[in-house]
């Protein structure tokens, strides 16, 4: 009977319905993303990074490999990440030992994985028991190398590897012999990217090739209805445009055609870029793409990961949806798996106050929408806190706490298992009583981007987060971002929305519309085709817009939509830019 007793009390003192499992999700996804692996690398400090992402889906989980993280993730749910460590020993990098931009593909009841290499003697791992972390070479001494390699197999299960890296030469693909990886014939040219023509495929952070040629990379294949969807990531990582754009061809060797806009961009938003990815799909069969995000501050490969609902229309042509691609979205086995949650941001640029501020890292860099800049307490010490005032009493349905690093220890050089965060959230109507909404002070997981849908929404003006634990260095956040309702109207209609496309140069276009007193954001949505808008950008404290992302033989569609904290406005009508 004690026992009993017993159990029940400790039942209740650690149950809590925020525990309950999330229906949502939020990019930057929530992994606990390794720091920078190569001593000196960076040249402002320590830094988290990866990109490169490559989800399969192995017998109902999903198996997550990225960029030099020293293993790989599983989920059985796409919202809870477990980490296995793993060195995948490469010959060309003794250094850190682990995989750059690795190819992970399905053979079979086989996982195989490799890394990027331009080595001869390379090996392929293989395992029939990845959650197990059971792994053992499938070829010690694969014959041939390749940058940013992908494996496909196709439905009759031939195996086929594209491959490459360069702002000079193509894709390549080559089938393989499944028993002996030996390729069959030789490499052939898949697809070399034409930025005279697309405009998104330029090179630079304003797509204008400043300095070098684009880069094209990151080759992973698809196949829909007996078409096969060759993806491919450019012009550059570090650039808010980095994309993948997708060429489309009957067969698996080719000949492809391009589809005039990328697969996935996010030019706009709290996170952006959306470029060298994979498509995958769910247990349900729906489809997601998984990208690279850039921030490129600490360093230019300092990046995160993000996942984008995704599919292929009645005219199969490939889509992903990365409008709202930041803002809380409904996860796989959910009952609108990929759907916005219509969950706005209550406190974009909302009054803030905070313990402390180190330097010029101001409070206001905390709630900007640019997971580039941050505040940044003057400690990491329990104590440090910074809280939000929503302006009005508001429904909150989650929120997201963006770490940022800062004062980031020296020893923090590859993966680390051994840290975490801890943290409380408070609430109050009236910024004088308080109630804790989430108290993770026992956490011990590492949670750089963490996201907390609410079980239940609550009514709040304020919201608090006070620091418990760091990790390591200050306590410094990118993005303290705060999802619901503001209780009140949504933003009226744009009144008046006008695309000039520029004589010369038909790859470009200057947007200005008229700006609405009640928005804080817009989104301008665009396609070939007035039922195919697949991109969208946001935009925030402006209302002009310099568009550089055409196809220069393409007539294109364009639409616009205001945004508050209270919902999204009734779209401009559809136009027809030549």
């Amino acid at each position: 009977m004690i026992r009993s007793i017993l159990l029940l009390f400790f039942a209740l003192q650690t149950f809590s319905p925020l525990q309950a499992q999330q229906q949502t999700y939020c990019n930057p996804i929530n992994l606990d993303y390794g720091y920078t692996p190569i001593p000196n690398f960076s040249e402002w400090g320590r830094h988290r990074a990866t990109a490169d992402p490559v989800i399969v889906n192995f017998k109902g989980n999903f198996i997550l490999f990225s960029t030099n993280q020293w293993g790989y993730w599983t989920s059985p749910d796409m919202s809870t990440w477990t980490f296995h460590s793993r060195l995948f020993l490469n010959p060309w990098n003794k250094v850190y030992d682990e995989l750059c931009a690795p190819a992970v593909g399905v053979v079979g009841d086989t996982v195989i994985v490799m890394g990027s290499t331009y080595e001869k003697d390379f090996t392929i791992w293989m395992s029939t028991d990845p959650l197990a972390n059971e792994w053992k070479p499938l070829v010690e001494k694969f014959e041939i190398g390749g940058w940013d390699p992908d494996f496909f197999t196709d439905d009759d299960g031939r195996l086929y590897m594209y491959n490459g890296s360069s702002n000079r030469y193509p894709l390549y693909g080559v089938e393989l012999d499944r028993k002996t990886m030996e390729p069959i014939g030789t490499r052939k040219e898949m697809y070399l990217l034409e930025p005279d023509r697309y405009g998104w495929q330029r090179f630079g952070e304003h797509m204008d090739n400043t300095f070098l040629d684009p880069f094209m990379e990151g080759a992973h294949m698809t196949k829909h209805n007996g078409k096969y969807y060759l993806q491919y990531g450019a012009p550059g990582t570090e650039f808010s445009g980095y994309s993948d754009g997708v060429v489309v061809g009957n067969s698996p060797l080719g000949p492809f055609t391009p589809q005039a806009d990328p697969l996935s961009m996010k030019l706009g938003g709290f996170a952006r870029g959306a470029g060298h990815g994979a498509t995958f799909q769910d247990n349900d069969q729906n489809f997601w793409h998984v990208s690279t995000i850039m921030i490129s501050v600490k360093n230019t490969f300092e990046r995160r990961l993000g996942i984008w609902p995704a599919g292929f229309d009645k005219d199969d042509v490939m889509w992903s949806n990365t409008a709202f691609g930041d803002y809380p979205h409904y996860l796989p086995g959910s009952d609108k798996p990929g759907a916005f949650t219509g969950w706005m941001l209550l406190n974009y640029d909302k009054p803030l106050q905070v313990s402390s501020t180190l330097g010029n890292y101001a409070a206001n860099k905390a709630n900007d929408e640019d997971l580039k800049t941050y505040w940044s307490a003057e400690t990491g010490n329990p104590g440090e806190w910074i809280q939000s005032d929503l302006g009005k009493v508001s429904t909150v349905n989650a929120i997201q706490i963006n770490y940022a690093d800062q004062d980031v220890a020296d020893d923090r050089l590859g993966k680390r298992t051994d840290q975490y965060h801890q943290y409380k959230l408070h609430y109050s109507l009236d910024g004088k009583k308080w109630k804790i909404l989430v108290d993770k002070s026992a956490n011990k997981t590492d949670v750089p981007h963490e996201y907390v849908e609410l079980s239940e929404p609550v009514q709040a003006r304020y919201i608090k987060l006070e620091n418990i634990h760091m990790p390591t260095g200050k306590f410094a956040l990118s993005g303290f971002r705060i999802f619901g309702n503001g209780n009140g109207k949504a933003p009226e209609k744009v009144k008046q929305f006008m695309v000039f496309r520029t004589e010369k140069d038909k790859r470009s276009a200057f947007i200005k519309w008229n700006p609405s007193n009640d928005a804080y954001a817009y989104n301008i949505s665009y396609g070939t085709s007035p039922d195919k808008l697949y991109t969208t950008i946001m935009v925030h404290g402006n209302n002009e817009y310099w568009l550089k992302t055409l196809d220069r033989m393409k007539t294109y569609y364009f639409t616009i939509e205001a945004l508050n904290e209270n919902g999204v406005s009734e779209r401009f009508e559809v136009g027809k830019i030549e």
